[in-house]
């Protein structure tokens, strides 16, 4: 059976009712690893995009939604190990320790969890934002055969990218935006897209947004593991 690629021009179009939330260990065992190793995916669900060549908010996909990307890691400089993580408006600044991603059954690490917050302007006075990244990456273990000898591709990471939601205490309360950051301020709760799938083929996924019904949700929130401070630059 032939299976369904859910990306098209690098943006992931799935049908009403579907939501790719995967656990950490999946997204560096099932996806990362069959990248690097050249092993079939699971789906054709995760792009492959250059994450440093554009700011967060100009990435493919829907910038109120986490997306993912397979990435690779560009050295900032020619004989060190230092990934450049510069943009056109800012950079991306590693924060708190790396995490260790274990495995269900054997509690082995398979890989790591690097989380980093996008700052606008130039370190060390860049302005910090509410868009943050986790960068998963294989285990040094997993990326080096039983001859030693290290996999050609193991500079592949997985990137989850998303704009980190202020809970304000007023729902009726307008949210602040940040400059750069693309997105409309949120009045209240924000209102879910409904897509009418019925409007074109079964086999075209790029879908028609219609008005929502009364009374019903259709999408589902996604929480955030990150546990960072606010910004501390709102205006400018």
């Amino acid at each position: 059976m032939e299976k369904i690629n859910f990306v098209k021009n690098g943006v992931l179009r799935l049908p009403p009712g579907f939501r790719f939330h995967p656990t950490d260990e999946e997204l560096v065992v099932q996806y990362l690893k069959r990248k690097v190793l050249s092993y079939p995916l699971p789906a054709s669900i995760i792009p492959e995009v250059d994450v440093n060549k554009s700011d967060p908010w100009d990435l493919p996909g829907d910038s109120e939604q986490e997306r993912y990307f397979f990435s690779t890691k560009e050295v900032k400089y020619p004989n060190g190990n230092r990934s450049n993580r510069a943009t056109g408006s800012g950079y991306w600044k590693a924060t708190g320790t790396d995490k260790k991603i274990l495995s269900s059954r054997s509690h082995q690490v398979v890989g790591m969890k690097k989380t980093l917050v996008f700052y606008t302007g130039k370190p060390p006075t860049g302005c910090r934002t509410d868009w943050i990244m986790h960068e998963y990456r294989l285990d040094q273990e997993q990326t080096t055969t039983p001859q030693g000898r290290t996999l050609a591709q193991e500079n592949w990471v997985v990137c989850r990218i998303f704009l980190k939601r202020r809970s304000n205490k007023n729902d009726d309360q307008v949210a602040p935006v940040q400059k750069g950051s693309r997105v409309a301020p949120i009045v209240g709760k924000s209102m879910p897209v409904f897509y009418d799938f019925m409007a074109k083929d079964r086999t075209d996924l790029n879908l028609v947004p219609v008005s929502p019904p009364s009374g019903s949700s259709g999408i589902t929130e996604i929480e955030s593991d990150d546990h960072e401070e606010s910004s501390s630059c709102i205006s400018f």
